[in-house]
């Protein structure tokens, strides 16, 4: 009897290192397994690129779109472009000059707007200042140029571009200096368009010392259509 019982404990005993030794081994494969490491890492990589990943790409994609979108560099709509290296420089002769009245009551000094107009039958470039003069009964009177000028235009066939002249107005009451003539010479040009004059018909006589004839560069008036 003592025999069948100490053969009956050691099979047990036997039997318990069996099994730990069975669940040391499928913790060992489990941790030795590269296609468990492989499916956790991938989980792991799967949510991060969704995350931080994804919005990273996304934030590329629309820097990109505002970079190439040319929205910062865009001319004034159905005038021109900001682009002047395709197209020749605007002529006299390829210009329709034309002047108005532009004084708005209220105004200290009185104003005129100079349209050029593209006739030439191509687009041109244009930018600067034109020069001015005043033809009176007291000789011709230069403006002054008074801003800073924009960009070269291309300004495209058959539109306009327009600039201003302000001038002081004569409220003293006299006859003072009487305006005959406007003389327009596009910039970087040296033929001439005299032009009858639109505003007021004469200027205050003055020591110098008062305000001055002075011409916007061009664009300063805005565009016409």
């Amino acid at each position: 009897m003592r025999a069948h019982k100490l053969t009956f404990a050691a099979l047990v005993v036997a039997a318990g290192l069996s099994l730990t030794a069975c669940q040391n081994d499928d913790d060992g494969a489990a941790a030795s397994d590269p296609s468990s490491a492989s499916s956790a890492s991938a989980a792991s990589s799967s949510g991060g690129g969704s995350g931080s990943g994804g919005s990273d790409q996304d934030g590329g994609k629309e820097s990109a779109g505002t970079g190439s979108d040319g929205k910062g560099t865009a001319a004034p709509a159905d005038s021109g472009s900001g682009d002047s290296g395709t197209a020749p420089k605007c002529t006299t002769d390829g210009l329709e000059i034309t002047a108005q009245d532009g004084f708005i009551d209220g105004d200290p000094d009185g104003s005129v707007v100079v349209a050029l107009t593209n006739g030439s039958g191509a687009d041109c470039v244009i930018s600067g200042f034109a020069g001015v003069d005043l033809k009176t009964n007291a000789g011709d009177i230069s403006a002054t140029r008074k801003g800073e000028p924009g960009d070269p235009y291309i300004l495209k066939n058959g539109k306009e571009i327009d600039f201003y002249v302000s001038y002081p107005l004569n409220e003293s009451g006299g006859s003072g200096v009487r305006i005959t003539g406007l003389v327009v010479t596009p910039p970087n040009e040296t033929k001439s368009v005299t032009l009858d004059w639109p505003g007021n018909s004469s200027l205050p006589v003055t020591d110098g010392s008062g305000s001055q004839v002075l011409v916007g560069p061009i664009g300063s008036a805005g565009q016409g259509g």
